[in-house]
C-alpha cells in the first residue's frame, strides 16, 4: 500500500459516517478508526438516605460481653485495612483465645493487606474478654478487633 492511497482512505473516514474501515489486500492490513472524544458523563448526584428510625431498647438483661461497658476494656485496633486471620495458617490453632491473658507485643491476630500478613500484636496486658472480628473478614481501618480487659 503507499502512502497516497492511505491518505485517501483516511480522507473518506473523515468525509462519511463511518467510525472504522479496515481493508486487507496483498497480505497487508490497513485499520483507519474515527479518533472522536467522549462527552463526560453528567455528574451523579445522591440523594440523603433517612436516618434509621430509632429502635426500642429491650428491657432484658445484656449479653454476658455486654454486661461491662465497653471503656472499661481495652480496645485492639486494626492499624490497616485488609482480611482478619486468627491463626498464622488454616490448620494451626488461634494465636489467642477469649478468657486468655495476653502481654504487651504479643501477636493476637494476623491482617493480611495487599499479600502480606502483618502481625498484630497488644498493646495492653490483660485479659482477652472478646474477639470482636470473625475469622477471614475484612476489616477497616482503626476497626476494633479485640477487647482486653487491662490487668
Amino acid at each position: 500500500m503507499d502512502l497516497s492511497y492511505v491518505k485517501k482512505v483516511i480522507k473518506l473516514v473523515e468525509n462519511s459516517n463511518v467510525d472504522e474501515v479496515e481493508i486487507e489486500e496483498e497480505g497487508k492490513r490497513l485499520r483507519v478508526a474515527r479518533n472522536r472524544t467522549m462527552a463526560a458523563p453528567a455528574p451523579i448526584q445522591y440523594a440523603p438516605a433517612a436516618a434509621p428510625a430509632p429502635q426500642p431498647v429491650p428491657s432484658a438483661a445484656p449479653a454476658p460481653a455486654a454486661q461491662k461497658s465497653t471503656p472499661q476494656y481495652h480496645e485492639v485496633r486494626s492499624p490497616i485495612v485488609g482480611t482478619f486471620y486468627r491463626a498464622p495458617s488454616p490448620d494451626a490453632e488461634p494465636y489467642i483465645e477469649v478468657g486468655q491473658t495476653v502481654k504487651i507485643g504479643q501477636v493476637l491476630c494476623i491482617v493480611e493487606a495487599m499479600k502480606l500478613m502483618n502481625e498484630i500484636e497488644s498493646d495492653a496486658n490483660g485479659t482477652v474478654v472478646k474477639v470482636l472480628v470473625e475469622n477471614g473478614k475484612p476489616v477497616e481501618y482503626n476497626q476494633i478487633l479485640f477487647w482486653v480487659e487491662k490487668s
